[in-house]
């Protein structure tokens, strides 16, 4: 067996049934047969993978290593699939998109399902990363085209098309002293937005397109934000929020996906913090039929998430 997905899955169903009895009757392969394949695995290896001296089973730390050298390998033979795509399709188009994975998660289904259809010899590569890593890998020909947020902070040099966009809201919780039972949407001048500044927040980590603007806000009312802790994914920040571990500032799109009631949200002023939505691709080059139907069907998709 030379699939590391595979042999991945199987040391997975090993380690969570604690038996290899119970694990092949799961994988639906015999009791022997997986046995021999953790012998093998660990024979050629020299040494064991497997601690089966006690309950539960888990990975030696050789296993451990073995385990990551399968995620690489894995990773590295996607990498090896996108690259030669080209060669082993040459009937079909690839564009290479870059994308804020929170902001893919709404724009993407808006845009993609309709553009396929009409386009069915394109295939889709997503590069979902952060903004200025998107920018670079744009700015050297890595992908095709980024899609993303606030199109006035990036490189000018890039052709850039605009469309829709939504609203920021702060997240307060029935746990903040501010909530106030039986509502949604307060209105703006229900709350004091500087004193809702000074509250303990949860943010997305510095870096992040929603980050750069959130601190915008603070820096306008002479504030340094009170942050209890910090994630990587804005979904993640919300949901905490909304939990009530400290107020947040997020977007329609994502609280639609993860609200709960009763929670209020506060909206904040255009003129503070707002979102326009672009699609960016290089000035210099070419455009492929493929990438300009795509850049129309962003063009004319109606992108614009509301929360009511």
């Amino acid at each position: 067996m030379n699939n590391p997905e595979e042999i991945q899955y199987f040391i997975d169903v090993l380690i969570k049934e604690d038996s290899f009895v119970k694990a092949a009757k799961k994988l639906y392969i015999s009791q022997p047969y997986l046995t021999q394949l953790i012998k093998r695995i660990e024979s050629h290896l020299g040494t064991p993978i497997i601690n089966r001296d006690k309950k539960p089973y888990s990975l030696t730390q050789a296993g451990l290593l073995y385990y990551q050298y399968l995620e690489n390998v894995s990773y590295d033979k996607q990498q090896l699939n996108k690259k030669i795509a080209k060669y082993t399709h040459p009937n079909k188009e690839i564009i290479k998109i870059g994308i804020l994975e929170s902001l893919g998660t709404y724009l993407l289904p808006e845009i993609l399902p309709d553009f396929l259809k009409q386009n069915p010899q394109v295939e889709i590569q997503l590069f979902e990363n952060f903004p200025r890593e998107n920018e670079k890998n744009l700015l050297s020909g890595n992908i095709d085209c980024y899609i993303g947020q606030t199109p006035e902070a990036i490189d000018s040099s890039l052709d850039i098309v605009s469309n829709g966009g939504e609203k920021y809201y702060i997240v307060i919780s029935p746990a903040s002293p501010y909530y106030q039972a039986g509502k949604f949407i307060l209105d703006p001048h229900e709350l004091d937005l500087k004193e809702l500044l000074q509250e303990p927040f949860v943010l997305s980590v510095p870096g992040s397109a929603i980050r750069h603007q959130v601190n915008g806000v603070f820096q306008r009312f002479h504030l340094e934000p009170k942050v209890i802790l910090e994630s990587k994914s804005i979904i993640t920040a919300t949901s905490l929020a909304i939990h009530g571990m400290g107020l947040t500032i997020s977007t329609a799109s994502i609280i639609k996906r993860i609200v709960e009631t009763p929670i209020n949200l506060f909206p904040i002023s255009h003129d503070l913090i707002n979102v326009v939505f672009f699609i960016a691709s290089r000035r210099e080059k070419t455009k492929s039929k493929a990438l300009k139907n795509l850049i129309r069907e962003f063009k004319n998709k109606n992108l614009q998430a509301i929360i009511r």
